[in-house]
């Protein structure tokens, strides 16, 4: 059944220019590392918090 659907991704990917995609491709990558740098600093910030107990 999942044989039979189009790949959304790559409807997605044809739809856009190279430069398009490659600006898209840019901003995930940077949300991601955004997203990973402020989990890392509220954790390394909740474990002094917890530490000065």
């Amino acid at each position: 059944m999942a044989s039979n659907l189009p790949n959304l991704r790559r409807l997605f990917v044809e739809a856009r220019t190279e430069a398009e995609e490659s600006v898209y491709s840019r901003n995930a990558f940077y949300n991601l590392v955004t997203f990973m740098s402020s989990v890392a600093v509220f954790s390394l910030v909740a474990q002094r918090m917890n530490g000065q107990r």
